[in-house]
């Protein structure tokens, strides 16, 4: 059994600042266009940011390009925020989803599948920290897939040839998937080289 040295977690708490939501990509849905409009204006230049207005919109946009955290208002006309959060649950949306509304939450929040939950009105300093606090959360969940998927790719390479490897109906699929994977979390963490200081340290047999 092989185990990481106390100097990788040093670097995981190194590489989760305070200061990198610039490369986040942030959804605004509300259907008071003012509203979107209005934290979309507060995001802008703190994280990438776009605003939809309906719930199908919402959707679209979330299948057309990669988004990591959804604001998401609950209470919509057509499809509400709940008909918006349900449907993400069941694509297994990799992201999290920040309920944002005037109505104060009551027991049926418990299996809602929502990540965070706020009231409004939410000022400049509230919604920056949330992207912030979401970011740092996505960043530990996509760095943990990201070495469990590249452990898995490095056994098969250790112990096939290549000429098996290009025949492994799997291993494609699970090196595309390390490279996505590691992409999103260069994106997500607040410094980009720190991931690379993860090849360099020592495993040690136990």
């Amino acid at each position: 059994m092989r185990t990481q040295s106390r100097t990788s977690y040093e670097i995981v708490r190194q590489m989760l600042g305070n200061d990198g939501a610039m490369n986040v990509r942030a959804l605004v849905v509300d259907d008071e266009q003012e509203v979107a409009d209005a934290y979309a204006l507060r995001l802008r230049g703190y994280c990438e940011v776009e605003t939809a207005y309906r719930g199908e919109e919402a959707l679209s946009i979330i299948d057309e390009s990669p988004v990591d955290i959804v604001l998401l208002d609950r209470h919509m006309p057509g499809m509400s925020g709940d008909d918006v959060l349900a449907e993400l649950d069941e694509r297994g949306f990799y992201g999290r989803v920040v309920m944002v509304t005037a109505v104060d939450p009551g027991v049926e929040v418990l299996e809602m599948p929502f990540d965070d939950y706020l009231c409004k009105p939410v000022d400049r300093e509230d919604v920056h920290a949330v992207i912030d606090q979401q970011r740092k959360i996505l960043a530990y969940e996509t760095l943990g897939e990201f070495f469990s998927v590249e452990a898995k790719r490095a056994v098969l390479e250790a112990e096939m040839s290549s000429d098996k490897l290009h025949e492994h109906e799997g291993y494609a699929g699970i090196a595309e998937k390390v490279e996505h994977l590691e992409r999103r979390t260069r994106r997500l963490l607040t410094d980009d080289g720190i991931l690379d200081q993860f090849d360099q340290i020592e495993r040690e047999d136990i």
